[in-house]
Formats: structure tokens, C-alpha cells, sequence
């Protein structure tokens, strides 16, 4: 009988056994293949990555030669809070992660750079979990660094954070992770938006410091999810500050495979109505509706749809990358347009008040009445006219005000004064960056060739100009 007993406790413990690995087996969730993945974004080649030394020592010549002087003449930072560092010059692509909270953006990260169940893994959860601007970028081992770290550090990109205050630099995080595709790309993920937070709240400018990463970005996803829709002031004032950067903006509906087919088309639809008044082009802009997070699909959903849409998201992403030398060179030379029109501005108000002054004027009024109406003086008209410029560059009248309330317009010099022998004229020396130097080190890009660094004589990169009344 005791032996009977003993053997229906052992039949007893092996079936519970069994049903508790079944319970375990079947709740351990599948994790997705990532072959397209890694086939996508070439994460599988082991060729070497090219090397563009040459042209970003070129680069850097041609910024501190020939835009860099007029840009500080002409305080060009003070108007647009915008100062390019060689970090900045060098740096690799940004992309850069916005949305509401808890919408999958630090899941997409973990999910592209394949993080999950391992220590790098950014924290994830229902609630709002990301209170920093977490910058991802490579290095041979796991790091965390802090912010006021990386503002420290001018060989970074990273040092003009510093301007936002201490309260901010708290909030900047720095993670290096030894992984390939971080060697040619850096993710930034952000805070998400709560509609019912004030700016003040947050203890920084927030928007300034989004403006900040939104300028510097190569690629900006914009992340939803279906219980998300809704757009508040913060998200609102977030799609102003986009405004002039629709091309680099790829908008996300995420976690799309946990709704059926007929809920999923009314959230596209609704997304779509919410987001109309706020993004001002004439085409609409392109979702990527998919699910970004190594789990599988849930069952009875579009599988097949939400693959095509994450690689084709997947190949925009490495377009970015492919792309980098070029964008970087156009970027350069966006902000030396900009700069120029600056300086052309700020010569014709120059201008215009010498103009104006008599030996009984008073010169404050004078020029108070100048930067009140411009219009009156025709100074953007003439810039128009006279230097081919679009009126679509123009920046702001009323920026102008401020401009010129912290900075005098007796302390500047009218663009014909800014030559020297040595030096050359800013003007024509930026001139001819915009013209010559910046498109032909595009086209060496193009072309697949290595311009020579010491071929300066021949091209005018800014190198001292030999002193011809020298004897050899």
C-alpha cells in the first residue's frame, strides 16, 4: 500500500512539473528574427569604413577661413543661438527621438541596437520612465557619462549645451555602447511630452534644448502610439519649432499590431486629422505604421505590412547614414548662406543710418526709427534686388529688434571696410565658399575622390596668401 502511495506521489510531482514548464514555455513571449535588420543597415559587412579624414580637415579650413570671421563680425550667434564647433563639424549623423510618453521611443532604441535582456538596455515601462535627454553614441565598453561631463569635453559635439544651465546638465546623460551601428550613427532619446506639465516644471528651457537637438539632427522621428493622439500645447509648440525640417521628419505609429484591422485604419485616420493643422505642406506626410519591439507580432494582424513598413523606415535610416559626408557639407554650407545674408542685413541698416545722420541728428532716434519700419527704408527690398537672395532666406524683421537692442549698430562695420590685404574681403571670401569651394567638395564625394588636403593654393580653402613682394 505504501508503495502504491509512493508511486502516485511521483506520477503526481512529474505532472506538475511538466505543466509548470508548459505554463513557463508558453509565457516566455517569441522573440522577432532580425535578420532584415541587420541585412538592412549593413550591420553584417565587415568592410572598413571610408574614411573621410581629408575632406573633414578640408571642411574645417573652410569654416574657420572663410565663414567663421564674418560670422563673429557680425555676431550671427546672438541672432540664432547657433555656433558650430569642429565636434559638431566632425561628428557623426543624429537621430533624434520626439513624442508623448511611453509611446515605444526607448523600445525602438533598444529594439534597433538590439539591447533587450542585456545591461545596456535603456528603461522601459507603462509610465513616463525617460526624464533625461539620454544621448546613445559608441565606445568600447559600456559607459555612462554625465552631462556636465560632456558639455566639459570640446572634442564632443556637445559642449554649447552648456548655455541651458546647471538644472539642465543634470538632466543629460551620455551612454556609450560598443555596437556596430553606433560607429556610424548617434541615437539621442528624449523626455516624453505631458501635456499637463509646465515649462516651468521641468526646471530648463525645454523647447530651446529640443531646438537645440532638432537643428543639429539629421533624422527626427516623431513617435505616436494609438492612445496617444491627442495634441496639447507643449506637443503643438514642438511642431512650430519642426517647421523648415519636414524632409527630415518620419512620423510613427507604433505598437500598430495591438489593435485589429478596422481600429487600426480609424487610429491612422485620427492621427492623420490630428496632426493636419500642425504640419503646413502641400503633400501629407508619410507614417510608418509598424510595431518596433523584438517581441513578435501579436497573432491575426498585417505581419507582412508591418515588416515592409519597418524596413522601408529601416532604409531611410541608412540612406541617412550613406549620406552623411554630404549632408554634413550641405549644412555647412546652409548656415554660411545664412550667415552671408546676416552680414548683408546688417550692412545695409549700417548703411542706411549713415545715411540718415546729419551733424543735429540724434542717432538713437534715427535708428529707432529705422528697425521699427524697415520697409520705409526698403532693407530687405535692396538686399532682394541687389544680392539675388530668396525672399524665403530672409530671416525675421522682428528679430532684428532684439538684435540690435543688445548690440549697437555703431559697433559694426560696413561690409567694404572688412578687407585687408592679407586677408582678403569676408564678403567675397564667403562668397566663394558658398559658390566654389563647399560644391566642389561635394562633387569630390560624388566623383569618389580624396581631395588633397594641401591642395589649398589651387582652391582657395584660406590658407595664408604668400607675400609677393617677398624675395624667394
Amino acid at each position: 500500500m505504501k508503495g502504491l502511495n509512493l508511486l502516485c506521489c511521483c506520477v503526481a510531482s512529474l505532472l506538475l512539473l511538466s505543466t509548470a514548464e508548459e505554463v513557463e514555455d508558453a509565457s516566455e513571449p517569441t522573440k522577432r528574427d532580425r535578420s532584415h535588420l541587420e541585412s538592412t543597415l549593413k550591420l553584417n559587412e565587415d568592410k572598413p569604413a571610408d574614411d573621410f579624414s581629408g575632406i573633414l580637415q578640408r571642411l574645417r579650413k573652410i569654416y574657420h577661413s572663410s565663414i567663421k570671421p564674418l560670422e563673429q563680425s557680425y555676431r550671427y550667434n546672438e541672432l540664432r543661438q547657433h555656433e558650430i564647433t569642429d565636434g559638431e563639424i566632425t561628428s557623426k549623423p543624429m537621430v533624434l527621438f520626439l513624442g508623448p510618453w511611453s509611446v515605444g521611443k526607448s523600445s525602438m532604441i533598444n529594439y534597433l541596437l538590439g539591447l533587450d535582456d542585456t545591461p545596456y538596455q535603456l528603461y522601459t515601462g507603462a509610465e513616463p520612465t525617460t526624464s533625461e535627454f539620454t544621448v546613445i553614441m559608441h565606445g568600447p565598453k559600456l559607459k555612462t557619462i554625465e552631462g556636465i561631463v560632456m558639455a566639459a569635453d570640446s572634442a564632443r559635439s556637445f559642449s554649447p549645451l552648456e548655455k541651458f544651465g546647471q538644472n539642465f546638465l543634470e538632466k543629460l546623460i551620455g551612454i556609450e555602447v560598443p555596437h556596430k551601428l553606433l560607429e556610424r550613427v548617434t541615437f539621442v532619446d528624449t523626455p516624453g511630452i505631458i501635456e499637463n506639465r509646465k515649462q516651468q516644471e521641468r526646471g530648463y528651457p525645454f523647447n530651446d534644448v529640443c531646438q537645440w537637438f532638432i537643428d543639429r539632427a539629421d533624422l527626427i522621428f516623431v513617435v505616436f502610439d494609438p492612445t496617444k493622439l491627442d495634441v496639447g500645447l507643449e506637443l503643438e509648440m514642438l511642431f512650430r519649432q519642426l517647421k523648415g525640417r519636414e524632409s527630415q521628419i518620419r512620423i510613427i505609429l507604433n505598437k500598430a499590431d495591438s489593435l485589429a484591422t478596422q481600429e487600426l485604419m480609424r487610429v491612422y485616420g485620427a492621427l492623420f486629422w490630428s496632426l493636419a493643422p500642425l504640419i503646413n505642406v502641400t503633400e501629407p506626410p508619410r507614417v510608418y505604421v509598424s510595431s518596433f519591439w523584438p517581441q513578435e507580432y501579436q497573432p491575426d494582424t498585417h505581419k507582412d505590412l508591418f515588416l515592409k513598413e519597418e524596413i522601408s523606415l529601416l532604409e531611410d535610416l541608412n540612406q541617412v547614414i550613406e549620406n552623411r559626408m554630404e549632408n554634413k557639407i550641405a549644412f555647412i554650407r546652409q548656415h554660411a548662406i545664412r550667415v552671408r545674408i546676416h552680414a548683408l542685413l546688417v550692412d545695409r541698416y549700417l548703411q542706411t543710418y549713415k545715411d540718415k545722420m546729419t551733424f543735429f541728428s540724434d542717432g538713437e532716434l534715427v535708428f529707432r526709427d529705422i528697425v521699427e519700419d524697415p520697409d520705409k527704408f526698403f532693407i530687405f527690398k535692396s538686399i532682394l534686388a541687389k544680392t539675388n537672395v530668396s525672399k524665403f532666406d530672409l530671416p525675421n524683421r522682428e528679430a532684428y529688434k532684439d538684435f540690435f537692442g543688445i548690440n549697437p549698430i555703431t559697433s559694426f562695420k560696413l561690409l567694404s571696410q572688412q578687407c585687408s590685404y592679407m586677408g582678403g574681403c569676408f564678403l567675397e571670401k564667403i562668397e566663394k565658399a558658398i559658390t566654389r569651394e563647399l560644391p566642389d567638395l561635394l562633387g569630390s564625394i560624388g566623383l569618389g575622390k580624396k581631395p588633397n588636403v594641401l591642395s589649398c593654393d589651387i582652391t582657395g580653402c584660406g590658407e595664408t596668401p604668400k607675400n609677393r613682394y617677398r624675395k624667394p
